[in-house]
């Protein structure tokens, strides 16, 4: 029988699952699986924002500026102020984080084949968009909570 649970507790599993693994390959290079998505995307666009990296992440600030520290201190990722805009910060690979980034990516490269495997590329391709959908509603509905919060917070404030 459906629940209401159903549809969160099978995407935490699905999550949790190719985490742990992902987790797994990074570990054996000295960072974890999130570290990892964010030298992917320095990977794939070097010189980016912190703000960017942020976006494309879907975390946020805190969490990216601690990741991006510790990636720095390690020695992985350079951060420099942006040429044009002092309150930005620029990120860039360092020729050892793109080394790293470059072997965890083939060590996950066996998941990746998995998961391709499991579907045609129609199947993949709904499942893309009902994830996006999922996605795109979840943070729909935060943004919509936070407003709410804040003006809540006005009101109060006014009284």
């Amino acid at each position: 029988m459906l629940s209401i649970h159903n549809i969160p507790m099978r995407l935490r599993a699905a999550y949790l699952s190719m985490h742990r693994q992902s987790d797994m390959n990074a570990l054996k290079h000295g960072i974890t699986a999130n570290q990892f998505v964010l030298l992917m995307f320095l990977a794939e666009e070097d010189g980016i924002s912190q703000r960017d990296l942020v976006e494309r992440a879907f975390s946020d600030p805190n969490t990216i500026r601690a990741m991006l520290v510790l990636l720095e201190k390690q020695g992985l990722v350079e951060r420099d102020q942006h040429p044009n805009d002092g309150r930005k910060r620029n990120v860039t690979l360092t020729p050892k984080g793109r080394e790293i980034y470059q072997k965890v990516s083939d060590e996950n490269e066996t998941m990746r084949q998995s998961l391709k495997a499991l579907f045609n590329p129609e199947e993949t391709q709904k499942l893309l968009v009902f994830l996006d959908t999922i996605s795109k509603a979840m943070t729909e509905s935060v943004k919509k909570d936070k407003l709410k919060k804040a003006r809540q917070k006005l009101l109060q404030n006014k009284t």
